[in-house]
C-alpha cells in the first residue's frame, strides 16, 4: 500500500455563472450552482441516501421549515440531508439506486394523503416536507419494532456491534421494548453459511432490506445474489441456495460493504473485533490505483473499505483490494529496495 494521503483534494474551482459561452441559461450554469451549492470534500463520508441528480433545473422546497435548493429529480432523503436532516433509514445507501422497501423513512407532505418513502419520492417546487413529527416516531418505532422482533438480541457480542444500522435506527426511534416476543415462528436459528474465505453469511440477523442483491447488481454486474422464497420465507440466496463458493459470486465484497448489519460481515472483523481508526490509502496490486480506508486497530489492519470518494474505483473494488491485504504484514514481504553488491 502507498503512503498515506495527508491532504484532502482540493475543491473545486470557482465557475462564473453562465461559464463561458456567455449564455445565462446553458447547462454551463447549473454545473457552476451545483458546484458552488455544495463542494464536498475528499474525505466527506456522509450518506446522502440516493444518488446525486443531475439537472438543468433547480427545484426549491420546504423541509422542517427549511428552504432547500436542489437539482431535479432529487430525492427528498437527499434534499433533507443536504439541508442538514438526517432521515432513518435502513435500506436507502447514496450508492444505490432507491428502493422503498425498509419503510423507516416516512415523511408527510403538505397536501397529500398518507406517509410516502422519502428516498423514492422526489422533491417538487414549493413542497413542505416534514420529517419529525410525533406520528411518524409512532410510526417508525413500530416498523423497527417488528423488525427486531425477528432479530437476534446479542448486540453485545455480535461482531457489528457500534458498526451496525440496526442498532443505530433502534435508537434514533427511540425503541425500548419489543412487545410481540420471540415464541412464534422467526429466523433466529437459521444456518450460517461460512464457506468463503473472507466474509460469512448469517441469514438470522437479515432484514431482507435487498442492500446486497442491489450492490450484486448495480455496482459489480455480476447477479449472484437474489432474494429467494415470498412472505416471511423470504431469505437472501446466492445463485439458488447455493453456498456462496459454490455460487457465482466473485468475492468483491460489495454486499458485505452495503449490508446494514452483521449478516455479511467479514471474517477478520469477527476476528479481530471493530477498528479503533482508519487511515486512507491506495491499493498497491495494480496501476489503476484505487482508493481505500485501512481500518485499523493500532497496527493491524482489520478491514480495507474502499473510498466512496475515490476518483478511481468510486466505493467498489476488487477481491484483491479489499480481502487480499495480508501480503502488506507477512514475514516474508520485502521492505527494503535489494541491491547487488557486484555484478558477475
Amino acid at each position: 500500500m502507498s503512503d498515506v494521503l495527508n491532504s484532502p483534494a482540493g475543491a473545486p474551482k470557482e465557475v462564473p455563472l453562465g461559464g463561458g459561452c456567455g449564455s445565462g441559461n446553458c447547462a454551463c450554469k447549473s454545473q457552476a450552482q451545483a458546484q458552488q451549492r455544495a463542494p464536498r470534500s475528499f474525505f466527506d463520508d456522509t450518506d446522502y441516501g440516493t444518488p446525486a441528480r443531475h439537472a438543468d433545473v433547480d427545484v426549491t422546497l420546504e423541509i422542517d421549515g427549511q428552504a432547500v435548493t436542489v437539482p431535479a429529480g432529487t430525492s427528498v432523503m437527499r434534499a433533507a440531508v443536504e439541508a442538514g436532516v438526517n432521515v432513518p433509514k435502513l435500506c436507502a445507501t447514496d450508492s444505490l439506486e432507491p428502493f422503498g422497501s425498509c419503510r423507516l423513512c416516512l415523511v408527510e407532505i403538505e397536501g397529500k394523503r398518507g406517509y410516502p418513502a422519502s428516498c423514492t419520492t422526489p422533491v417538487e417546487a414549493g413542497m413542505k416536507v416534514r420529517t419529525q413529527t410525533d406520528r411518524l416516531q409512532s410510526l417508525r418505532r413500530n416498523v423497527m419494532e417488528l423488525y427486531i422482533s425477528d432479530h437476534p438480541l446479542d448486540c453485545l457480542t455480535c461482531p457489528a456491534n457500534g458498526d451496525c444500522e440496526l442498532q443505530d435506527m433502534a435508537g434514533v426511534t427511540g425503541l425500548r421494548e419489543v412487545r410481540y416476543g420471540f415464541d412464534g415462528a422467526n429466523h433466529l436459528k437459521d444456518k450460517k453459511d461460512e464457506s468463503n474465505p473472507y466474509f460469512t453469511y448469517d441469514p438470522s440477523k437479515c432484514i431482507v432490506c435487498n442492500r446486497c442483491v442491489r450492490a450484486c447488481e448495480e455496482t459489480q454486474g455480476t447477479f449472484a445474489l437474489t432474494i429467494a422464497g415470498r412472505g416471511f420465507e423470504s431469505r437472501v440466496a446466492a445463485s439458488e441456495n447455493k453456498p456462496f463458493m459454490e455460487s457465482e459470486c466473485v468475492s468483491c465484497g460489495a454486499c458485505v460493504a452495503a449490508c446494514p448489519t452483521a449478516t455479511l460481515q467479514e471474517k477478520t472483523v469477527i476476528m479481530l473485533g471493530q477498528a479503533e481508526h482508519s487511515v486512507v490509502t491506495t491499493c498497491a496490486y495494480c496501476g489503476v490505483g484505487c482508493s481505500f480506508k485501512a481500518e485499523m486497530k493500532g497496527n493491524e489492519v482489520v478491514r480495507m473499505v474502499p473510498h466512496k470518494n475515490g476518483q478511481a474505483n468510486e466505493g467498489h473494488a476488487c477481491v484483491k483490494g479489499r480481502f487480499a491485504w495480508g501480503y502488506a504484514t507477512h514475514k516474508d514481504r520485502i521492505t527494503k529496495p535489494m541491491i547487488r553488491a557486484k555484478i558477475t
